[in-house]
């Protein structure tokens, strides 16, 4: 185990991550794309400090 050091205290660490399998991210541009145009956008009504906006 590893012993952490933290404002002048020792730890022991007790998680392990040698159980876990790694993860892999993957970017799909035409699906993120795609989405980006298919979503509807309502507009939003804002106030900030008595002033209106609309996002």
């Amino acid at each position: 185990m590893t012993t952490l050091l933290y404002r002048g205290h020792h730890y022991q660490q007790n998680n392990t991550a040698e159980g876990k399998p790694g993860v892999q991210l993957v970017y799909r541009r035409n699906v993120y794309q795609s989405r980006q145009i298919n979503s509807q956008r309502s507009p939003v009504q804002l106030v900030y400090r008595g002033v209106g906006y609309t996002r």
